[in-house]
């Protein structure tokens, strides 16, 4: 896996070294990677692997000077897309936090590709094959460290979102890595799971989980629109039941009828999502 130095390393290779005018500082852009070229509002980076493979990020930012607090979108299966792009900067508007929609891996496939529009990037790593490898852990380790790296935001104020596979690799690196044991400013505050894939194994460690978790869910979601069985809202209800025995901290939106993409081409869902993970993250102080 990334080791934190190495991580930062590889930013500074990928993005630049700060200005050293005695201000701040910056990254300097990076240009938008095929299919961005045309979105507006946000600054897009680079974050080298020291593996191999480049990623490309998105980065909103809210008003204000900051610092401000950080929250990294991990993308589903269908890959990145212009869609997560739109939701960070909706997030950091509502929510007050620099958010980070970043390309976790390269390619894309499943029923739910058709509902988004594509970004490509075809540097980044190739799909894991769970969001529980150590290849995924090690792609999240870069980019939670790159965000931290970041000028103007709060290295100990991190929160994840992830939607579906991302949304496991969320889990696992909140397991991993969620305990302030693993190391100094490294440990998250929140994770926000939409549509997320509860399998028996991540089911059973749960009870371990160390942060906050905020779960977003549609009743109708299974194999349709990129899902699975283990997408159902009963694998979410038990992941949830299993928090609440274990006394964690566990807050719940269930969506009627919604299935597994629906927060990125229901208005309405989106909006009512961005509100909850906004509001859930003050109050895990995330603000």
């Amino acid at each position: 896996m990334l080791a934190i130095g190495a991580a930062c390393a590889a930013i500074a290779v990928a993005c630049g070294a700060r200005a050293s005018t005695g201000a701040s500082g910056a990254f300097p852009a990076a240009a938008a990677p095929v299919g961005a070229d045309s979105i507006t509002g946000v600054e897009w980076v680079r974050v080298a692997m020291s593996s191999g493979g480049m990623l490309s990020a998105a980065v909103a930012r809210p008003a204000g000077a900051g610092p401000h607090p950080v929250l990294v979108i991990l993308h589903g299966t269908h890959g990145f897309a212009r869609e997560y792009v739109a939701l960070a900067r909706d997030l950091a508007r509502e929510a007050g936090v620099v958010a980070i929609a970043a390309c976790w891996f390269a390619g894309r496939r499943g029923a739910g590709v058709e509902l988004v529009t594509p970004i490509e990037c075809p540097e980044a790593p190739p799909m894991p094959s769970t969001g529980m490898t150590p290849e995924a852990l090690a792609v999240v380790d870069a980019l939670i460290d790159a965000a931290r790296a970041l000028p103007g935001v709060r290295a100990d104020r991190v929160a994840l979102l992830g939607h579906s596979r991302g949304s496991v690799a969320a889990v696992h690196y909140a397991l991993e890595r969620g305990s302030d044991s693993q190391g100094a400013g490294r440990g998250l505050r929140a994770v926000v799971l939409n549509s997320g894939a509860y399998p028996p194994e991540l089911v059973a460690r749960a009870a371990a989980l160390s942060v906050p978790v905020l779960l977003l869910h549609g009743t109708a979601d299974g194999p349709q629109e990129g899902g699975s069985e283990m997408t159902t809202v009963a694998r979410a209800r038990a992941f949830e039941a299993t928090l609440v025995a274990a006394r964690k901290v566990v807050e719940v939106e269930y969506f009627e009828d919604a299935r597994h993409s629906a927060l990125l081409y229901n208005a309405d869902q989106r909006a009512r999502s961005v509100r909850r993970a906004a509001d859930f993250l003050r109050r895990q102080g995330i603000e």
